[in-house]
């Protein structure tokens, strides 16, 4: 089976062929916002983007296959984690970020339709897990120096320590549907520094 990063439309062109994907991924996270992943159709896309029906058929085969290239343009997009010297900063740094992007009326509302496609679709979660296993394993790094520093325990599990950063955050926008303020953000980064620091996170 395809990794989400080769499916048809994600492999990355040049000249024209990258102009028509940069509309078209547009247009795609346009309806996506607009109408949601169930409200999302080739037809709207290809009209939104300015590009025959067929292109899209042929280069991305369906709407799952236009929010899995989405996925994937938006992981490369991503910032690099940080580097502050400090478990705490980098983790409270990635805390905000996640905080600002949950909160951005256009990726927030963009994040929310993926979510809600994963539910239902396998070419849509796989791309999801793909964005998010991405940014993780990006970030994993700022825990990673942190156990060479002697911030945390030897053995911790870097990757574990940044979705218990994060977790909550998702939760109150998908789950409980609550604002995502930046005090919700420095919580969370109290808790799961506080249980990294005593070896919660160490298998």
């Amino acid at each position: 089976m395809d990794s989400p990063a080769r499916v048809a439309g994600t492999v990355r062109p040049g000249g024209r062929t990258a102009r028509v994907r940069a509309a078209v991924l547009q247009a795609t996270q346009d309806e996506l916002v607009e109408h949601g992943f169930h409200g999302l159709t080739m037809d709207q896309v290809a009209i939104r983007a300015g590009v025959g029906k067929t292109t899209l058929y042929r280069r991305w085969g369906s709407p799952a296959g236009l929010v899995t290239d989405l996925m994937v343009e938006l992981a490369e997009q991503s910032s690099p984690h940080a580097d502050t010297g400090s478990i705490e900063g980098d983790l409270r740094a990635n805390a905000l970020a996640v905080a600002e992007a949950l909160n951005d009326g256009r990726l927030g509302a963009t994040f929310q339709a993926m979510i809600a496609a994963a539910t239902c679709d396998e070419q849509a979660a796989a791309a999801l897990r793909a964005f998010y296993l991405r940014r993780i394993e990006e970030w994993a790094g700022v825990v990673e120096l942190a156990v060479g520093r002697g911030e945390l325990p030897p053995g911790t599990d870097a990757m574990e320590v940044i979705r218990a950063v994060s977790a909550p955050l998702y939760y109150r926008l998908v789950v409980t549907r609550e604002p995502v303020t930046p005090e919700d953000a420095e919580r969370s980064v109290r808790r799961a520094l506080a249980a990294a620091k005593a070896g919660a996170f160490v298998p």
